[in-house]
């Protein structure tokens, strides 16, 4: 895939991405790829697992269901076939309350949560790009998590398809989930190091 992702003009889809075989993880947003390397920090890992468990523990025996990245997400335009849809993306988590949109290959269509866990390699991208997306595609709420300033920032999907002002929390917050109001989340145990 390495000489592909040099030629930005050219857009791809979900059908190229499937043949992508060199060893990376990638992504795709409105067929511009994105090489997802380097791995993950120690720091980075830790805060996802810490919110992975806070997610599933809540999610047990109910209908969501939480999945941790690498998960493929498929974001259509329309109704189009898998092979053309020019978004896929591998959140760092993803819950989907929707079983329909699942299938052997990940999720078709927009989760209601994402949750983004900002490095500098990927920031940029998350905080502009995937956003955007996220946006158009219809996810209820995304978490942008920045461990470098262990903050979170919260956009909640509005009645007219528009994410509003974020709800920005520190290290000593408790975060009450949107689309779970029954979820509080202590922040101080997911940022510990």
């Amino acid at each position: 895939m390495g000489p592909l992702a040099l030629k930005l003009e050219e857009r791809f889809t979900y059908g190229d991405y499937l043949t992508w075989d060199d060893g990376e993880r990638w992504e795709l947003i409105d067929g511009v790829p994105y090489n997802m390397s380097p791995a993950p920090t120690v720091r980075h890992q830790a805060i996802s697992r810490e919110l992975s468990t806070e997610f599933a523990l809540y999610l047990r025996g109910k209908p969501c269901q939480l999945f941790a990245a690498p998960f493929d997400v498929r974001l259509p335009e329309a109704d189009e076939s898998d092979e053309l849809v020019e978004t896929v993306v591998q959140p760092d988590l993803s819950i989907i309350c929707d079983k329909s949109k699942l299938d052997e290959a990940g999720c078709r269509g927009a989760p209601d949560l994402i949750v983004e866990i900002l490095s500098p390699s990927t920031a940029h991208k998350d905080l502009k790009v995937k956003f955007d997306r996220y946006e158009r595609a219809g996810v209820r709420e995304y978490w942008m998590v920045d461990p470098t300033g262990s903050t979170v920032q919260i956009y909640t999907l509005g009645a007219e398809g528009k994410y509003g002002r974020p709800e920005a929390f520190g290290a000593a917050d408790r975060v009450t989930v949107g689309i779970f109001p029954e979820l509080e989340i202590d922040l101080a145990a997911v940022f510990t190091p």
